[in-house]
C-alpha cells in the first residue's frame, strides 16, 4: 500500500511539472501601420486570440486566423518575426532571447499585443 501511494504521489509531482503553460494576456487595437480595408466599424466584435507560453514555445488554439508575429525588445526593435498560418498551433521562439519582450500579433487592421518573459 505504501508503494502504491508513493508511486501515485510521484506521478502527481511529475505531471504537475510537465506543463507550465501560462496564458499571455493580450489587448486589441487598430493597426495603424496597415491601410484600412473597409469603411466603418465591424459588425461583430473582434475575438482576442488565446495564446499560451510554455518555456520558449507559443501555443495557439486550433482554428485561428493567420497572424504575423512580431517579438520586440524593450527598445521597440523587432528581434523575431514570422507568419503563423491558420493551421499552426505552436511557434518555438529562439532560445537566444532572454528578458521581457512585447508580443504583437497582426491580423489585417487588428493588432493584438502583450508582454512575455523569456
Amino acid at each position: 500500500m505504501k508503494k502504491l501511494l508513493l508511486f501515485l504521489f510521484g506521478a502527481f509531482l511529475l505531471s504537475a511539472n510537465v506543463s507550465a503553460q501560462v496564458l499571455v494576456p493580450l489587448t486589441v487595437c487598430i493597426n495603424y501601420d496597415e491601410q484600412p480595408v473597409t469603411n466603418g466599424n465591424p459588425k461583430t466584435p473582434i475575438t482576442v486570440p488565446k495564446v499560451y507560453i510554455d518555456d520558449y514555445t507559443l501555443l495557439f488554439e486550433t482554428n485561428h486566423p493567420e497572424y504575423v508575429l512580431y517579438i520586440k525588445d524593450e527598445n521597440d526593435n523587432v528581434v523575431y518575426s514570422t507568419v503563423i498560418s491558420s493551421i499552426q498551433t505552436q511557434v518555438v521562439l529562439p532560445s537566444t532571447l532572454s528578458g521581457n519582450y512585447e508580443i504583437n500579433l497582426v491580423m489585417g487592421n487588428w493588432l493584438f499585443n502583450g508582454w512575455i518573459n523569456l
